[in-house]
């Protein structure tokens, strides 16, 4: 029995070393959930970290391919039911499941950025939270006709953790702020303007780029391979160029940029609530943050600011405190009672608005609730 219950969780993500033509392997990664979009849990970030661990070390793995399973998600972000189970089961911590997932997550998402072989995420549809974070960290990131993009984490009471402190800051402008306040969506015009992929590629070419990846002459120079990897991709990016959807960014970027003018966070919030665009994705995005949690809208305005220059190590060090101390507290627990358990999309935040969120909570928020990090090994 015990062996069976073994089985089944290993299916939750699954690993292929398909031999290529001159020898070494593609390594490929199935995110295996489909019924939760691909969505995370512990059990599968374990599995994913000790197995890239181990690829990373073999000379007869060349690259890394990771997909999802079925046609409508690379990854939709954390088992975040599961996160509030372990929230509200132990009320102000330790949570021992949410703080162990957040920690594995973040190592397996950092581990990826590492990685020194080629590492291609295909994001094909909806690509959000925890699946973020494992798209931003390839080498090659390919976005397809149906990729949907967002840190949605303002609905829920949570903040846009998984290397969003590090990536978000990297984006032009003020659009990462913008992206982080708001969790809207973006597609794949939105990504290659964002620099947060390198390649629009057709989601039927998949199956075709993954053969392909197989019949390359791979290197033992890991500089080589990564060219070969932009090569290969190159061509099917120009047979898929005609399909590119128009992105909303970019066409944004102007009134973005005076929403977000200036180095208070307060006036930047209250800014964007009460936009008064002709752009109906900005109002669309407006009115996210405007019912979200005005405590998530202060803790993410001061997170990007605080890790804005920060190396890649120092902000997934800084997102493993805050994602501890926001599971120790009751906001995003009953930001996912509202949306995802009860569903009656209601949530009683603890505050009315963002000016009413006090100074000494924030400050809370940033206060090592550890003697030690558990990521200061990284």
């Amino acid at each position: 029995m015990e062996e069976r219950v073994m089985e089944a969780h290993v299916e939750e993500v699954l690993f292929e070393e398909r031999k290529s033509a001159s020898g070494p392997a593609v390594g490929v990664i199935t995110l295996n959930v489909e019924k939760t979009l691909n969505s995370l849990t512990l059990n599968m970030v374990e599995l994913m970290l000790v197995k890239l661990r181990e690829w990373r070390e073999r000379s007869d793995i060349a690259c890394v391919f990771i997909h999802g399973a079925g046609q409508k998600a690379l990854c939709a972000g954390g088992d975040v039911q599961a996160l509030y189970k372990s929230s509200v089961e132990q009320p102000g911590g330790p949570c021992e499941y949410a703080e162990a997932f957040f920690e594995q997550e973040y190592r397996v998402d950092y581990l990826l950025h590492q990685f020194d072989k080629p590492v291609i995420v295909w994001g094909h549809g909806i690509v959000m939270g925890g699946g973020m974070g494992v798209f931003a960290a390839g080498s090659y990131r390919v976005v397809t006709e149906k990729t949907r993009l967002a840190m949605p984490e303002i609905t829920i009471g949570l903040y846009p953790d998984v290397g969003g402190s590090y990536f978000l800051n990297r984006m032009p402008g003020k659009t990462g702020l913008f992206l982080a306040l708001t969790g809207a969506s973006f597609n794949a015009a939105d990504a290659l303007y964002l620099g947060l992929a390198e390649g629009f590629i057709e989601h039927e070419y998949a199956g075709e780029v993954l053969n392909a990846l197989t019949d390359v002459a791979w290197s033992t120079g890991v500089a080589d391979n990564q060219e070969r990897v932009f090569d290969l991709m190159a061509g099917f990016a120009t047979r898929s160029k005609a399909a590119l959807p128009a992105g909303n960014v970019e066409a944004a970027a102007l009134e973005i940029e005076q929403l977000c003018a200036g180095d208070d966070d307060l006036a930047v919030i209250k800014s964007i609530i009460a936009a008064q665009s002709e752009n109906p994705w900005v109002q669309k995005a407006a009115a996210t943050l405007a019912s979200g949690s005005p405590l998530s809208a202060r803790l993410i305005a001061e997170q990007i600011r605080r890790c804005k220059g920060l190396n890649l190590k120092a902000a997934f060090q800084a997102e493993a405190l805050l994602s501890t101390t926001i599971i120790r507290q009751p906001e995003f627990a009953e930001g996912v009672r509202a949306l995802l358990i009860d569903k009656d999309k209601n949530p009683a935040w603890q505050h009315a608005s963002p000016t009413e969120v006090p100074q000494s909570l924030i400050d809370h928020h940033f206060t090592a609730p550890w003697a030690e990090n558990p990521l200061r090994d990284l």
